[in-house]
């Protein structure tokens, strides 16, 4: 059964931009009340199917990504990966950024990119995606580590100040947020034997937790203090899949879609790195895992790819016995955001995670979340605080969406992978 549902109508963007800040140029920074949110877009699978249903589709994800800016107030955006199809080899298809970035920079938004495992095939190089997004001064997508093919680009990380210091110069940062590129995809310009595309390699590589580590402790002897930390990557560890299987998510106390069970990072590799059919999972994430849950001040991970799974859990040392990575007491906040985009597989209401810091709520590790959805309705709220897991929310329904105008065309939605 379809459901047709309505999407918010981009408004008032104008008038909410000449109210921020962040802008063009400036440090990252709180505002003077203290707060900082941040919009959370993913999956938005510009591309596909150019020839028939895609530009429909595409219209729509923008529409949607425009209505959900408009009844929000965020000062910063996250697009965490899958921005483009991976189905489309053009190799001119790094210009559908264009279209995605539109709404961001009709309201003067800067935002911050992951590539995700649909950034990179045999026509695609993700470099090129890179230099395409560098020429958008709203772009605060850095890569902090060379040799792209190999670790990925979107290494790097975003220090966020003081409302008192808007220049950046000579602060201690409030806040960290890290990204890690977990690669995937295809090898760009290789094929097999076969003349098939490449798989590339789905995990944070090692050198860039090296990197992760050597930065974070650079950081920590610069200032007397622990400063609080967020952290973004496209494609989720074996932690989130090890809950849904294990202790399960309860959805009053875990509120969001749970509808898609899959392993993540190093799915389908033997631990040697090899792909041969014969192992369901490597456990080559589990270095990355560690370095996570071993950075004091690490409030959260947030993480996409999976279109039909929206919650957040508090990990802990007692959520997973015997599992090879352990947390302190106090845990990590793990969440998926929200699938945003028309494209790729399954119909879960699109929507856009957002995320509300206070800086008198991150000294102790607290933040505050919802989603947003292109209904413009609100679901999902919680506190992600000491007593999460435990306090008792109400559930978030789980709905459908489609293009209704796109069932014309008879390749509307084939089975599509993440």
């Amino acid at each position: 059964m379809r459901f047709h549902v309505p999407y918010l109508v981009a408004s008032f963007g104008w008038a909410i931009a000449a109210t921020r800040s962040n802008g063009i140029g400036e440090a990252l920074t709180f505002s003077p009340e203290g707060t900082f949110q941040i919009a959370i877009f993913e999956d938005l699978h510009y591309g596909e199917a150019p020839a028939t249903y895609g530009p429909t589709q595409d219209a729509l994800t923008t529409r949607t990504v425009a209505g959900i800016l408009d009844a929000e107030t965020a000062d910063f955006v996250v697009i965490n990966g899958d921005t483009i199809s991976r189905d489309n080899l053009m190799s001119n298809s790094t210009g559908y950024l264009d279209q995605a970035l539109t709404p961001f920079l009709e309201r003067n938004l800067t935002w911050a990119m992951l590539y995700g495992n649909h950034e990179s095939n045999r026509a695609r190089n993700v470099e090129d995606v890179f230099a395409r997004e560098q020429r958008y001064p709203n772009a605060r997508t850095r890569s902090m580590l060379s040799d792209h093919q190999r670790v990925g680009v979107t290494n790097y990380y975003l220090p966020v100040f003081g409302a008192d210091c808007p220049s950046g110069c000579g602060c201690e940062p409030e806040l960290i947020i890290w990204f890690f590129d977990s690669r995937g995809g295809f090898n760009y310009n290789e094929t097999n034997d076969q003349g098939a595309q490449v798989t590339r390699e789905t995990w944070v590589h090692p050198g860039v937790i090296e990197w992760f580590v050597t930065e974070r402790e650079s950081i920590a002897s610069k200032y007397t203090r622990t400063i609080p930390s967020l952290a973004f990557v496209h494609i989720p560890i074996h932690a989130y899949y090890a809950i849904q299987t294990g202790p399960g998510v309860d959805p009053q106390r875990n509120p969001g879609a749970n509808t898609n069970f899959e392993i993540g990072q190093s799915a389908g590799f033997c631990s040697d790195g090899v792909r041969n059919g014969t192992c369901p999972y490597g456990g080559l994430d589990i270095p990355f895992m560690q370095s996570l849950v071993t950075t004091p001040g690490l409030m959260g991970l947030f993480v996409a790819h999976l279109h039909g799974n929206s919650w957040c859990y508090k990990w802990t040392d007692e959520t997973l016995p015997g599992y090879p990575v352990q947390p302190d007491s106090k845990g990590i906040n793990i969440c998926f955001g929200q699938r945003s985009g028309f494209g790729g597989s399954y119909e879960a209401q699109r929507g856009s995670r957002q995320v509300l810091l206070r800086q008198d709520g991150i000294i102790n590790g607290e933040f505050e979340t919802w989603v947003r959805l292109q209904t413009g309705e609100v679901v999902g709220e919680v506190s992600l605080n000491a007593t999460y897991n435990e306090d008792i929310y109400p559930e978030a329904p789980y709905r459908e969406s489609f293009c209704e105008e796109c069932f014309q065309w008879d390749d509307y939605k084939p089975n599509i992978p993440n």
